[in-house]
C-alpha cells in the first residue's frame, strides 16, 4: 500500500508509533522514525531493517519547533522525499485528572503546539514537492467530551480542528491531512491502569461496545489506510477507531 513511499513516523518509540511504523514497512514504505528517546526510536529502525525494511531514526522534540525543521530536513537529505506523516507523537499526563493546570499547559504545549508544528513543517515541504498526505492522531475526546481530564481533550478537539482546517486550506496543493480517533488502546499503561483496580477496569471497558480494547495494530492499520492511495478522496475526516463507542 505505500510501495516506493516516504514516510514519517512521531512518537515511533510508543507501543502505537511503533506498531505502524513496522505496518507501514512491511507495505513498501522507507521510514523516518522519530521520538523524544533516541534509543526507543534507533529500537524501532532496528526492528524495521531486521525484518529488511529500511529506517533511519531521529531524536526529535515536537514541542520545539527548530527540533521538527531539523527533522523534515534530515528526511529529505536522507531520502529524497516526503510522502506521507503520521504524527503520532504526544503526552496523556496523569495529574491531568487532577485539574492540575501545570498539566494541562504541558499537554497543551506538546499536543497542539507540536503536531501543529509537524503539519506546518510536513505540509510546506510535500507542497513544494506536489502534495502528500498527513495523519494525526487525535483520539475520541476529540470528538467527545471526557469528564476527567480538561487538557487532553482540549488539545485532541484542537488536533481535529488543525485536521480539519488545514484539510481545507491545503486541499488545492495537492495535500490531504486526516485523523485517527483512537478509544481506550491495549497498551502497557492502559493495562497497568486497568490492573490498578476493578472500578478502573470496568469504565475502560464500557467505552467500548464491543466489551474490548483497540489493538495497536489496529490503530496502526487505520493510519496506512489514510496514508495509501486507497484513501485518495479521503480528506479532513476524523476517523473513530473505538468499537463504535462515539455512535451511540
Amino acid at each position: 500500500m505505500l510501495k516506493g513511499k516516504v514516510a514519517l513516523v512521531t512518537g515511533a518509540g510508543g507501543e502505537i508509533g511503533r506498531a505502524s511504523a513496522l505496518l507501514f514497512a512491511r507495505e513498501g514504505a522507507r521510514l523516518i522514525v522519530s521520538d523524544l528517546s533516541l534509543d526507543s526510536a534507533a529500537e524501532t529502525a532496528r526492528l524495521i531493517q531486521a525484518a529488511g525494511g529500511v529506517a533511519h531514526a531521529v531524536r526529535t522534540d515536537i514541542a520545539d519547533r527548530e527540533s521538527v525543521a531539523e527533522l523534515i530536513r534530515f528526511a529529505i537529505e536522507a531520502c529524497g522525499r516526503l510522502d506521507c506523516a503520521f504524527n503520532n507523537a504526544g503526552i496523556n499526563l496523569q495529574a491531568d485528572s487532577d485539574w492540575d493546570l501545570e498539566a494541562f499547559s504541558k499537554t497543551i504545549e506538546i499536543n497542539v503546539q507540536g503536531t501543529m508544528y509537524c503539519m506546518t513543517a510536513e505540509g510546506e515541504w510535500m507542497m513544494k514537492a506536489g502534495g502528500g498526505c498527513i495523519v494525526n492522531n487525535a483520539s475520541t475526546f476529540g470528538l467527545v467530551g471526557s469528564s476527567r481530564q480538561p487538557g487532553y481533550a482540549a488539545s485532541k478537539h484542537a488536533i481535529v480542528g488543525m485536521t480539519r482546517t488545514a484539510a481545507l486550506r491545503w486541499a488545492r496543493s495537492g495535500m490531504r491531512v486526516n485523523a485517527v480517533c483512537p478509544g481506550p488502546v491495549e497498551t502497557s499503561m492502559t493495562r497497568a491502569a486497568m490492573n490498578h483496580s476493578p472500578e478502573i477496569r470496568a469504565r475502560i471497558l464500557s467505552a467500548s461496545p464491543m466489551n474490548r480494547l483497540a489493538q495497536v495494530t489496529e490503530v496502526a492499520e487505520a493510519a496506512l489506510w489514510l496514508c495509501s492511495e486507497r484513501a485518495s478522496f479521503i480528506n479532513g475526516v476524523a476517523l473513530p477507531v473505538d468499537g463504535g463507542f462515539t455512535a451511540g
